[in-house]
């Protein structure tokens, strides 16, 4: 199932609903771009809804990390909510749980981040 996303822009954070399988395929640099283009709004806070992400292939985690390194170089941060049960044992399996702060639903991850 090819990628679809879709972006909104709430009091300064970047809200990103991704749908499909994130494979990193055409999507995976347009995503990038898209951080990018925010940072340069004066945006720093992108947050991830993977909610309707089925699956993650290790380029689509390559497009995760790049979009958070972009964000943490700018300082800001990147954060995910969520997760399907698969996509949570691929974020422990690959300690990305670590690295990424993941919400388990976007109202929780607006509520708490500042």
């Amino acid at each position: 199932m090819k990628v679809q996303y879709e972006a909104t822009k709430i009091a300064n954070k970047l809200i990103l609903k991704i749908q499909g399988d994130l494979i990193g395929d055409d999507a995976g640099p347009k995503l990038v771009e898209m951080v990018s283009d925010t940072i340069n709004e004066d945006i720093k806070i992108c947050i991830i809804d993977l909610s309707q992400v089925r699956y993650i292939s290790s380029s689509g985690i390559g497009v995760l990390i790049t979009m958070l390194t972009k964000m943490r170089n700018a300082g800001g941060d990147v954060f995910l909510t969520s997760p399907s049960e698969h996509v949570k044992k691929l974020l422990i399996i690959t300690k990305l749980n670590n690295i990424f702060t993941v919400y388990d639903s976007l109202d929780e991850a607006l509520s708490g981040i500042a």
